[in-house]
């Protein structure tokens, strides 16, 4: 007599569990973030007062005279608030000739871009470690999946242009050679070392180059 219900329990689970591991249907048409207030689980509260300027945004101008030679004008919630509980941003990134955007992943989302500009050498990496990349040239895309460590280099002669876009309203950035070497506080070095078969002068080197 008791197995009917155990068992419409069970399959009532497998229903109600998945609806709950994603974000909810907006119960609204929009919800622009009030970036003075706290965030929650899903974006920010809404402002309580809206205006056009609220969905539309510029990206800013960049300056690619940097060691890396790239810049990047991120449209996320956090600089375009109209982006609250939409699960999406995009970025505009720019590269000097020979510039490289490090290697480094989006822990919240996976990365779609389209070359506007140049001939850019695009990679990503796999948890089993293989390469998958292409030189790649304007009019043409890219996908990296979610979390994977990525890059883009400059390889053409001038200067080139990616858009890319993110699930997530804000994907956030873990950058591999600041992350490591520019933490605070610092990994220490006996851990750097170990992981990286080198010695203290060497890790002392790439710190200092990273240090905050």
């Amino acid at each position: 007599m008791t197995s009917l219900p155990i068992s419409f329990l069970l399959t009532l689970c497998l229903f109600v569990i998945p609806s709950l591991s994603s974000d909810s249907d907006p119960l609204q048409d929009f919800c622009v973030g009030d970036l003075k207030a706290s965030p929650s689980i899903n974006g920010f509260p809404c402002k309580s007062s809206v205006s056009a300027s609220d969905f539309f945004f510029s990206f800013s101008s960049l300056n690619t005279s940097n060691r890396n030679g790239v810049a990047v004008s991120p449209a996320n919630v956090l600089t375009f608030p109209g982006l609250n509980t939409l699960g999406l941003s995009m970025n505009n990134v720019e590269f000097a000739p020979g510039g490289v955007n490090p290697p480094h992943s989006h822990p919240r989302a996976a990365e779609a871009g389209v070359v506007i500009e140049g001939s850019v050498f695009v990679g990503f990496l796999t948890t089993n470690n293989t390469l998958f990349s292409k030189v790649i040239h304007a009019g043409e895309m890219f996908v990296v999946p979610r979390g994977l460590v990525h890059f883009q280099w400059n390889v053409g002669k001038g200067k080139a242009r990616l858009i890319t876009s993110f699930n997530s309203q804000l994907p956030g950035s873990a950058v591999l050679p600041s992350t490591l070497f520019g933490s605070t506080p610092e990994i220490p070095n006996a851990v750097l070392t170990k992981t990286f078969r080198t010695d203290d002068a060497t890790v002392n080197n790439l710190k200092s180059k990273f240090a905050v």
